[in-house]
């Protein structure tokens, strides 16, 4: 046993129960090390665009009683919450004493997963000894599971594609032929999306690699402890976090786009010593009309994330970090969906709850707040080519983040979630498309004492005959907001040659251009304090233009 493992029974052949500060560091970004490295293998061995060129994915370790414990770094963060849950319940139908090596669960059901059928969850035991020491997890956004084309209109979940229970897609090794069936069968692109699921379970023999080599050098004992001290050190840091936040209630109440009318999120943030209760009571209800509804589960992943960029920015993602707080919605409003509530363009909704949660936090921990930000978009592009061959491309781009305390917000980066866009070469290699002009917004920013990022301009035509495009645009009618007196980024805008674009799937016919014009981030605190120097770089680059200058800093252009 290792003399890092700090207990004095160990010196005696004694399981280690204890680390100190220093060690505990080395052996959990070990960890988090062994999830980077699955991150690597699934994100080179998937088809798809949208994960392996926009990264909507996520690898995670969970212990043998399915907490999370370590992330790859550049994952999805959301995931981390919904994962642990979806990989537990998955274990209620499959009990671990019944599963043996080689088995892999599935399901995309979004009211256990991360909240539309998209989202493709794995669970694979990890063994050792013939004992369960761990689990893989694993979540991804494939191509297409069926249903409608369009993103934001359905009537139900039924209508959106196909949806799995939890069930055994490996057994002992072995594939489930039948259900590769159903779901290749379900699927526009059955070859991308049964091979970005074959990437995601072929990642877990690098997990499985990792462990085994960790086990090896430090005993089982150690992965089972450094999981308790991790779990329970998060805990004890987010709720030190909290304490320092006087207790009472906190409302902040915003309105987002929303699809033909804005959705109302109203919060009540609740401080009761190391413990907050996000309280959306009030929200808008459940839309039997659109595809913009949250299930609690993303309504829970999408809120935490938030309060930990707050307040425990630099602890690494794990169940433990969460435990302190809990998330409440009534079940038929917006963001605790009853089932069958159509689902699929969810983050229209869920993207915008950092915005209530950090207006309420901003009077106690104002340099830990960020302003609304301008991401993200959604887009597929599919057809065939001029070879007759199938093609779809999906384009995730984003806005300007918001602008915090301190600091100008960034251009065209996604928040709250962690994805980029594909780059120009791969949609023009994969699909007969070209890109006439990706370019930074100017005066998108949010002007304030801190500016919001800006947004892009992308300006994209056919090649050769038409393409069928799935658009979800998102901040067109209600802008990022400000914070502090800062005001709102731009809205975002969609075109085609020069006039608007639907909001229903459409072809984009030879010799058309789309434009997408993406919304800045919200700005921080007063304009009128913004530097003078600062300023005068923004006119110097191009990011701010003289007559936005004089209309919204006033005497700071002088």
């Amino acid at each position: 046993m290792d003399a890092r493992l700090i207990d004095d029974a160990a010196a005696q052949g004694a399981p280690p129960t204890k680390f100190d500060a220093v060690h505990l560091q080395i052996l959990w970004n070990r960890l988090i090390s062994i999830m980077d490295e699955a991150d690597i293998a699934l994100l080179h061995s998937a088809f798809s665009t949208i994960v392996a060129d926009s990264r909507d994915y996520a690898v995670i370790l969970l212990d043998r009683h399915c907490r999370s414990i370590a992330q790859a770094q550049i994952c999805v963060p959301a995931f981390t919450c919904s994962l642990p849950s979806a990989a537990r319940t998955m274990l209620k139908l499959f009990p671990p004493e019944t599963l043996k090596p080689g088995d892999v669960l599935f399901t995309n059901d979004p009211w256990i997963c991360h909240g539309h059928l998209p989202d493709f969850y794995v669970i694979k035991p990890i063994f050792h000894a013939g004992e369960i020491v761990a689990y893989y997890a694993a979540a991804a956004h494939v191509s297409d599971v069926g249903g409608r084309m369009d993103e934001l209109i359905a009537r139900d979940v039924y209508e959106e594609g196909v949806r799995l229970p939890p069930c055994k897609i490996y057994e002992a090794g072995a594939p489930n032929e039948a259900i590769m069936n159903v779901i290749g069968a379900n699927s526009r692109h059955p070859r991308l999306v049964l091979g970005d699921l074959g990437a995601m379970t072929g990642a877990a023999k690098v997990v499985e690699h990792g462990c085994a080599q960790f086990i090896a050098d430090y005993g089982v004992e150690a992965l089972d402890g450094i999981a308790e001290e991790i779990l329970s050190r998060s805990g004890r840091a987010m709720g030190d976090a909290i304490t320092k936040l006087p207790d009472g209630d906190y409302p902040y109440e915003i309105d987002c786009d929303g699809f033909r009318k804005p959705t109302h999120i109203k919060l009540l943030l609740k401080v009761r010593g190391d413990k907050i209760i996000l309280d959306y009571t009030g929200s808008s209800p459940q839309r039997p009309d659109a595809s913009i509804n949250c299930v609690l589960n993303v309504t829970h992943a999408h809120s935490m994330f938030a309060v930990k960029c707050a307040l425990c920015p630099t602890v690494p993602n794990n169940e433990g970090l969460f435990s302190p707080i809990s998330t409440v919605a009534p079940e038929g409003s917006i963001l605790n969906a009853a089932f069958p509530a159509p689902v699929r363009a969810r983050s229209m909704t869920s993207f915008h709850l950092h915005n209530a949660i950090f207006g309420a936090l901003r009077p106690f921990v104002p340099d830990k707040v960020q302003a609304g930000s301008g991401s993200f978009w959604w887009m597929t592009c599919s057809g065939r080519d001029e070879a007759g061959d199938v093609y779809s491309v999906h384009v995730l781009p984003n806005g300007g983040t918001g602008a915090v305390l301190g600091k100008d917000g960034f251009a065209t980066m996604a928040f709250p979630g962690n994805g980029s866009l594909t780059p120009i070469e791969i949609i023009e290699n994969r699909a007969p498309l070209l890109l006439l002009e990706r370019s930074l917004r100017p005066d998108s920013g949010g002007p304030g004492e801190f500016r919001g990022g800006l947004g892009q301009t992308i300006r994209l035509r056919t090649l050769k005959g038409a393409a069928n495009l799935t658009l979800r645009p998102d901040k067109v009618f209600i802008p990022p907001p400000g914070l502090d007196g800062g005001l709102p980024g731009a809205t975002g805008e969609f075109l085609i040659d020069d006039e608007q674009a639907p909001f229903e799937p459409f072809s984009l016919q030879e010799g058309q251009v789309l434009t997408l014009k993406l919304p800045g981030g919200g700005g921080y605190g007063d304009p009128a304090r913004r530097n003078g120097e600062a300023l005068a770089a923004d006119l110097r680059k191009g990011f701010v233009t003289p007559d936005a200058a004089a209309a919204f800093y006033g005497k700071a252009v002088e």
